[in-house]
């Protein structure tokens, strides 16, 4: 399986802003959904944003309003632009590509996972 590679975090102060990059394959990046995940310490991964091939994103209520996920096709990246930080946006950041499981009615992921990004909120 061929592996994403994520970049971009840091550490940022609260109410602060961050971007985030995934580069991927072409394919991946143009044909299917795909989504950013976080695990903070101590807790499951869980998925923050998605958005399907043609443009359709959706969004944790602990997110919302303040995340924003895109791709830019050309470049072969997907990206989340983070805003308003706070420290409970701490964690290791990854993307993965999503099938939609009709069973669960969720989002799975099933690329091979990168190493991910660390994005530590604090002052």
């Amino acid at each position: 399986q061929v592996q994403v590679m994520e970049s971009g975090g840091g550490l940022v102060q609260p109410g602060g802003s961050l971007r985030l990059s995934c580069a991927a394959p072409g394919s991946m990046i143009s044909g299917s959904a795909m989504g950013w995940y976080r695990r903070a310490p101590g807790k499951q991964r869980e998925l923050v944003a998605s958005e399907t091939h043609d443009g359709t994103t959706e969004y944790a209520d602990s997110v919302k309003g303040r995340f924003t996920i895109s791709r830019d096709k050309a470049k072969n990246t997907l990206y989340l632009q983070m805003l308003s930080v706070n420290p409970d946006d701490t964690a290791v950041y990854y993307c993965n590509v999503l099938r939609w499981d009709q069973l669960l009615r969720l989002w799975v992921p099933y690329g091979r996972w990168g190493q991910g990004t660390q994005v530590t909120v604090s002052s």
